[in-house]
């Protein structure tokens, strides 16, 4: 079901439950739960043995079955480095399946810790500090390289963490903006916000707004901009809109990355 390191990854069954983590752990796709025979056969054969194997497979309502596929780790245009990520073996709790807030709470430290384990290499790497703050009584960290170009001395980015809604706490969220910070020599602002279970919505947005509102006290809303990926691109423009609700100063720009 699946292979080691460089070779192809097997791709038979997903289950609802397990592809919202998939897809949060940023990994391949992988099997959970047995998949019946017919399911399984290789979808090299005729279209219609195909097509009937599948009718059979999936006659009964439930989960779908699918083929058996292989994803062979892609070389072309890509790094060796990144090839041993996506060849790399898949973490335990994976196919984690929280039953509460303390499972759920086990979850979310296990998925931080290698992220957090990786910050200061990368931070070091690409020139950048991260110096944690509360601003408005909302955790945050201000992100930027060593020595920030003077034509961005006065601009800010507001960074919007992704990890559908309860992943990356604290400076596992930050990784995104340590790029933008390296790459495009911006100082940014990395909001923590709060995260269920103990704070559902709107406590996440709520603290964003607060972080907004008391940035453009201090500093030009032209000068601002907004950015987050995923979880991230979603919450920018939900941003957009409280902004447009309370009456507050539009940013320069806002870019939201697959929300």
């Amino acid at each position: 079901m699946s292979g080691s390191q460089g070779q192809p990854r097997t791709l038979l069954r997903l289950p609802a439950a397990a592809c919202l983590q998939r897809l949060l752990l940023a990994a391949p796709l992988l099997v959970a739960g047995a998949t019946p025979a017919l399911a399984q056969e290789p979808s090299g054969k005729a279209w219609s043995d195909l097509a009937t194997a599948q009718t059979e497979a999936n006659r009964q309502a439930g989960a779908r079955q699918v083929p058996a596929h292989a994803l062979p780790v892609p070389k072309e245009g890509v790094s060796p480095q990144e090839q041993a990520v996506i060849a790399g073996a898949y973490v335990p709790y994976w196919n984690a399946d929280p039953k509460n807030a303390a499972e759920w709470k086990d979850f979310v430290d296990k998925a931080a810790a290698p992220v957090l384990a990786a910050l200061p290499a990368m931070r070091e790497k690409l020139g950048v500090t991260s110096e944690p703050v509360t601003i408005a009584g909302v955790k945050a960290y201000v992100v930027q390289p060593r020595v920030v170009p003077a034509a961005n001395l006065g601009r800010v980015l507001l960074h919007i963490h992704g990890g559908g809604y309860v992943l990356s706490p604290g400076e596992a969220g930050t990784r995104e903006a340590i790029m933008m910070a390296a790459y495009g020599g911006f100082r940014v602002i990395s909001v923590d916000y709060r995260m269920p279970p103990d704070a559902p919505y709107p406590a996440a947005m709520d603290d964003v707004v607060a972080v907004y509102r008391e940035l453009i006290k201090t500093t030009d809303p032209k000068r601002v901009a907004v950015f987050g990926t995923s979880t991230g691109g979603g919450m920018v423009l939900a941003l957009a809109l409280r902004i447009k609700d309370e009456k507050l100063p539009q940013p320069a720009a806002m870019a939201p990355g697959t929300p």
